[in-house]
């Protein structure tokens, strides 16, 4: 009879002291660079190896990844700029497809206006990968998202990883109809378009592109889109 091969640590299922089967509480990372991806990945599991992490370098495959293991996955560590999506629409079209969906977007710019929306939009938080990713470990764990241990604080946060703090500042929520027009915005559709696709009135549509440059502080819609992509 052969004999079965051992599951690695990360693959074991985790049980409770009643020996029930506890649903794993995997990560999904998502990143067009591999060695951010493996970066990552190394450090998750140097930290755990009950928890599975899952790789996506382009927003469809995250798209499917997530729907393949719905039942396992907690946390999305999102990059904004994939080679099929680019800025905030890459959330707004994750968040659409799994609005219950946990994010933290990781981004290659410090950009206030990037921060605001993607907190605007759904984002646990929003951390800069102009850090060391050792910081996008210690938010995960000092949050508990995948049940690491909590450990000491270590140094003061950096300037740089302030924004990772974002989610505790009020910020603006948009609703499912704003979500929709500011998509259809970064596509570079015009009023005119957006009313077809909505069925709304050019008028309906102007005052919630109106909403959404007020919301983000912004004067023109180019610098809206000019912001956030």
């Amino acid at each position: 009879m052969a004999t079965a091969t051992p599951l690695p640590p990360h693959a074991t299922p985790l049980r409770s002291e009643a020996g029930v089967v506890i649903p794993a509480r995997g990560i999904l990372v998502v990143d067009d660079h591999e060695l951010v991806r493996l970066g990552l990945r190394a450090l998750l599991l140097a930290e755990t190896g009950s928890v599975p992490v899952h790789e996506a370098r382009c927003l469809a495959d995250a798209l499917h990844l997530y729907e393949l293991h719905l039942a396992s996955h907690f946390l999305v560590l999102l990059d904004l700029d994939l080679p099929d999506s680019q800025g905030l629409d890459t959330l707004v079209r994750f968040k659409r497809a799994f609005p219950a969906s946990r994010v933290v977007v990781l981004s290659g710019k410090d950009s206030h206006a990037l921060l605001q929306g993607a907190m605007a939009l759904g984002a646990q938080a929003f951390l800069p990968k102009t850090g060391h990713l050792g910081e996008v470990l210690r938010y995960v764990r000092d949050n508990d998202l995948v049940g690491l241990p909590a450990r000491p604080p270590a140094a003061p946060v950096t300037a740089h990883t302030q924004p990772a703090t974002a989610e505790l500042q009020p910020q603006p929520q948009l609703n499912a109809r704003q979500v929709e027009i500011l998509d259809w915005l970064l596509a570079g559709k015009s009023n005119k378009e957006i009313a077809q696709l909505s069925r709304l009135t050019e008028g309906t549509v102007k005052n919630h592109v109106s909403t959404l440059l007020l919301l983000f502080g912004m004067r023109s819609r180019a610098q809206l889109i000019s912001s956030l992509r």
